[in-house]
């Protein structure tokens, strides 16, 4: 999908100095990826002590 945004030059150059990362939309595609990923991240780690497992660990549990 094409979008027009205006982003901070600064910043890009930066993360392009920075990283090897070589175009704006690469950057900016994998910095959306990131938040996203953060985002995910801590909707699982709100979960912690909210959901039951019933099963027996020792029986999985096959070499």
């Amino acid at each position: 999908m094409r979008t027009n945004i205006e982003i901070d030059q600064k910043v890009i150059e930066e993360i392009l100095e920075k990283t090897n990362i070589k175009t704006k939309r690469e950057a900016v595609d994998l910095a959306l990826k990131e938040f996203l990923r953060k985002i995910k991240l801590k909707e699982l780690s709100e979960m912690a002590g909210k959901v039951s497992w019933a099963g027996d660990l020792a029986a999985m549990r096959t070499d």
